[in-house]
């Protein structure tokens, strides 16, 4: 393939597959993630296996591989069961693409702020990979990630400022990916009007404190339809036994920015173990941007999700 930047400099490269140790692949070289009509069971039974689960931020992008793009997501399933993390803007005519920024210049060939733009000025612009290389991927509208992600994998739906919770949540009942989405909210407000929109879907909502479960099932939100999001600064694992008592799912992000994230932090020392640390401390979905290197740890210490079980298959 052949990726050109901003600039008009030319990179040409082979592309490298990297295999997480101890995990079985295909001819198609992919895993898939297929709750089978049932997110919330098929989150229990991994909880009951002992596995942790990769969400990969952004769709998990790297080198040549742009965040928020489907070839990319489609790669991380090459060699790791994951769910993935994606942006969801709205153009101003309406159509819902994978954008995360307030801006379309850091990710894309073009620029503009997404609350100003039309599709057709996003359409066929190329994404950008984080060095700055333009790739041959163009910028995939919502309905093309739901078609992909279709038997494929779950989607963790982020909603920027400009996506209509309403438009996002009939386009998934559409697709008929009620039962392969979470909708991420940031507030006890959002938190509820989500679930008002669609008590079939999970809600991720952040949660530091036993009590915050409390309020947020007193604010109607059922805890059976929470998963918990807990940080990204410190594990918990008192906190983790106190959710798994109320049947609750944790997530814990080692994501951010790498001088201030966890995934900074064991990148610069090698201490990949604390991605199996994590999830014996009760992490049952891990948010991160190493999503290969989580998985390889995880796959050391026997977390990793094996094909064959909990919805978790070799991909076709």
């Amino acid at each position: 393939m052949v990726f050109t930047s901003r600039f008009g400099s030319v990179l040409a490269f082979a592309a490298i597959a990297l295999a997480v140790p101890g995990a079985a692949q295909t001819d198609r070289g992919g895993y898939a993630i297929d709750p089978a009509g049932d997110l919330s069971a098929m989150l229990d039974c991994l909880e009951a296996e002992g596995k942790t689960l990769i969400s990969a931020h952004r769709g998990g992008p790297s080198a040549g591989l742009p965040e928020n793009g489907i070839e990319t997501m489609d790669a991380i399933l090459a060699g790791v069961p994951a769910i993935m993390e994606v942006d969801v803007a709205q153009s101003t005519d309406g159509v819902l693409y994978l954008m995360h920024d307030r801006t379309i210049d850091r990710t894309t060939t073009g620029s503009g702020k997404t609350s100003e733009l039309a599709w057709d000025a996003i359409k066929g612009l190329n994404l950008v990979d984080e060095a700055g290389w333009m790739t041959p991927y163009t910028v995939p509208t919502l309905e093309a990630a739901l078609d992909w992600a279709k038997g494929k994998t779950v989607l963790q739906i982020d909603f920027k400022r400009t996506a209509s919770f309403e438009d996002t949540i009939a386009l998934i009942r559409a697709k008929q990916m009620a039962d392969s989405v979470i909708l991420i909210a940031y507030s006890q407000a959002q938190a509820a009007k989500l679930h008002k929109l669609a008590p079939e879907m999970l809600v991720s909502y952040s949660i530091s404190k036993p009590g915050d479960l409390d309020a947020i099932v007193a604010a109607g939100v059922p805890a059976e339809r929470i998963v918990a999001f807990t940080g990204t600064r410190t594990a918990r694992p008192d906190l983790y036994a106190a959710l798994d008592e109320a049947d609750v799912e944790v997530i814990f992000g080692t994501l951010g920015r790498p001088d201030r994230s966890i995934d900074g932090v064991i990148a610069r020392f090698g201490t990949s173990e604390r991605y199996a640390e994590l999830g014996e401390g009760g992490v049952d979905i891990l948010a991160t941007d190493r999503g290969r290197e989580a998985a390889a740890a995880l796959a050391q210490a026997g977390r990793l999700p094996e094909a064959g079980a909990c919805g978790v298959s070799l991909g076709q």
